[in-house]
């Protein structure tokens, strides 16, 4: 599930644009450091929040139901994988929308290619067709990283807000493993924020940028708002309150 593939990543830029946007603020150091994150986190963001929200949400959504529910372990394990369709959605949430950009940025691109004597001039019909040629893809390309970045950060927030209603023995190994979960989803959504700042002062214009954040608003809103209320969802995070109105308090 990674960025990386150019079939499902029509926002990612050359990595000669993150170079040149990165070189105009005069820092190596600086360079380096945005690039390893670029490479290493940004490029596969939805594998990060993925894998490390399922054992949290699992671990989490099975000891909620048998300690404040009462369910039993059958019933807490169903309940468990209900929960963990949320991630399903998720990924059905990055596929779509990352296939509309790359759809509506060929849709209204052009190729820019230098002239070469003698060479017949040719359409385009896709950015990657472009790119096998050496040339410049001109289109809408709505921020894909604005997009996910954002979704992420929301639906890790919407996801470790449970931790108001855990209870677990301090000395617990199941304790310190959702602790460890916790603190990794944290440190994550740090990163997811940086990034996306460092996209919204470098790369893609305005319009671009709001757009992919008003269709990440959107999935967050659209699942964790709307459809998660509904009782044939995947539900909200338990105790199934919204995120704004929980009132319970993690056991430290």
């Amino acid at each position: 599930m990674s960025l990386e593939e150019e079939h499902c990543d029509p926002h990612h830029q050359p990595e000669s644009a993150w170079e040149g946007a990165l070189k105009a603020s005069g820092s190596s150091q600086h360079q380096d450091i945005i690039g390893a994150f670029e490479r290493y986190f940004v490029k596969v963001a939805w594998a990060w929040t993925l894998w490390l929200l399922l054992p949290f949400i699992a671990l989490t959504t099975y000891q909620l139901a048998r300690t404040k529910l009462l369910y039993g372990r059958a019933r807490s394990a169903l309940l468990a994988l209900r929960r963990l369709s949320a991630l399903a959605v998720g990924t059905a949430v990055w596929f779509v929308c990352t296939q509309l950009f790359m759809y509506i940025e060929n849709l209204t691109g052009e190729c820019s290619l230098p002239a070469r004597p003698g060479d017949t001039p040719r359409l385009y019909a896709t950015k990657r067709e472009c790119h096998q040629d050496s040339g410049v893809w001109n289109g809408f390309d709505i921020s894909g990283h604005c997009f996910l970045l954002s979704y992420c950060a929301l639906m890790i927030l919407e996801e470790v807000a449970v931790l108001e209603g855990l209870s677990m023995d301090h000395n617990s190994k199941l304790r310190a493993v959702v602790n460890v979960l916790f603190v990794s989803l944290c440190f994550l959504t740090v990163i997811w924020v940086f990034m996306f700042l460092c996209t919204a002062l470098y790369f893609h214009d305005f319009s671009q940028k709001l757009l992919g954040v008003l269709i990440g608003l959107s999935g967050w809103y659209g699942t964790y708002r709307f459809w998660y209320l509904k009782p044939f969802s995947p539900g909200l995070p338990l105790p199934n309150i919204p995120l704004s109105s929980k009132k319970y308090s993690y056991s430290r």
